[in-house]
């Protein structure tokens, strides 16, 4: 099992806590952000491969910000894909 933690820009959420075995997402947990919002998005990609997570979540928007706390996770799932293949 791999964790990460992540500190988001540009949302309400301040960090990201990921669990990982392999290339499936274990855990998700948000500091921070819209409590339902986070932990719903949490509980539908627990069990996910994380390139299906990327693709779904990749390029949301929180209203008019040019980010959301999904595209954030995106951006922290694609970093731990970048770290594994430089290991």
């Amino acid at each position: 099992m791999k964790s990460i933690e992540f500190a988001p820009r540009g949302v309400c959420a301040r960090r990201i806590h990921i669990t990982l075995e392999g290339e499936i997402i274990k855990e998700v947990s948000f500091m921070g952000g819209c409590a339902g919002n986070t932990q719903g998005v949490a509980a539908l990609v627990a069990g996910m491969p994380v390139t299906e997570a990327i693709a779904r979540l990749e390029g949301i928007r929180c209203g008019f910000k040019s980010t959301s706390c999904p595209d954030q996770l995106a951006k922290a799932l694609r970093l731990a894909i970048e770290e594994n293949k430089e290991a």
